[in-house]
Order: C-alpha cells, then structure tokens, then sequence
C-alpha cells in the first residue's frame, strides 16, 4: 500500500466520534489527506492514537506510512506503539544515577532503544533478585543525561511477570549487576484484549 492507504486504513480504525483534547477527530485527518498532506495526516493519527487505545493494525499502517515519508522518529514511535498495545506498558517517574555511580558513561537512548533489566520485587527461591526485562522509550526527548529525571515508558518482554507491579510501586533498572536507575510506577495500561503477542 502507499502513503494514502495506510493513512486512511488507519483512520478507518479510529472509532467514530473520536477526539483528542484538541479537538482533533478522524475528520481533520480526511481533510488533510485530500490535500495530499500525507506527514500531517500522519501526525494527528498518532494523536488520536494517543488519546485512546487503538489495535495493532492501526499503529501497524501508521509505521509503514512513517517509514515510506522517511520520519524516522514517528517510524520508531508508532512501532513502540504498536508493541505496547501487544505487550502493555508501564509509565514511571525514571531518576538516572549520577555520573560515576554506574558503568554507563554516556546517556540513555530516548527512543526506544534500549532493553534493560528490572527489579521489580519478584524473588527467585533463593532470595535473590529474579530480573525482568522491558524496553525503555524516555518521553518528550532524544536521551537523558545521568543524573537527570524523566518520565518514561516501559514494554515488558514477559507481560505475565509484570502482573503484580502498581501504582506508586518503587523498581530498579539495571544494565549490569548494579542499579542504574530508580523508578516509581506511575500508570499500568495492560495488554490491548485479544492483541497478538510477539
């Protein structure tokens, strides 16, 4: 399919009557695709997205748009999307160690790039930490400087591991056998009903 295809089977997927803080329904979306604005159709899909659960398909159509436009970013985006409608996700308030603490160096990816461990309470029967691993998307920026502070998403590779985390939970992340991070749980969205797995 090209551009305008997916663009408008994704808007085909966005329930009727949907619309964003702004104001921004499926009908804004069709006005700009008649005039061949293919990017900012593309971008108030993603907030329609934003506002409500949407299937994989949806973030699925927009990805292939991104990355036929060459929107690297929005590409990356939509396909994180995409997996935390299969995988859930979990939102939470992310402190960096300061520099020195941990091994890393440099900063932490924002997009989706890097998969760390986690401690998130679960106990392997000899009282040690049993890790899990969920990809990190830092929001609203590129990286994140140690020491600093962001709020962060996180897609769990194992979702069944993560079933016992809440809200205002305290986690560790980890990239080696040291705390990189501390986090506290801000929102749980759990797997989208039905949605494929992997």
């Amino acid at each position: 399919m090209d551009v305008p295809e997916l663009l408008e089977a994704a808007g085909l997927l966005v329930p009727e009557g949907a619309a964003t803080a702004n104001a921004i329904t499926v009908s804004d979306v069709w006005d700009y695709l008649a005039h061949d604005e293919w990017e900012i159709a593309l971008g108030l899909l993603e907030e329609l997205g934003d506002d409500r659960p949407q299937p994989p398909a949806f973030w699925r159509s927009l990805a292939e748009a991104a990355e036929q436009l060459r929107l690297e970013r929005s590409a990356a985006w939509c396909h994180w999307r995409c997996s935390e409608t299969r995988h859930g996700v979990v939102r939470a308030e992310l402190t960096l160690r300061p520099p020195g603490s941990t091994f890393r160096k440099g900063p932490v990816p924002g997009p989706g790039v890097l998969r760390p461990m986690w401690d998130i309470g679960r106990r392997l029967p000899t009282g040690k930490a049993s890790l899990c691993i969920g990809g990190l998307w830092v929001e609203h920026t590129p990286f994140l400087e140690l020491g600093e502070r962001a709020t962060v998403r996180i897609v769990p590779l194992t979702p069944s591991l993560w079933t016992d985390v809440h809200v205002g939970q305290e986690i560790t992340m980890h990239e080696d056998r040291t705390v990189a991070a501390g986090a506290v749980v801000l929102e749980l969205r759990p797997p989208a009903v039905g949605a494929p797995r992997g």
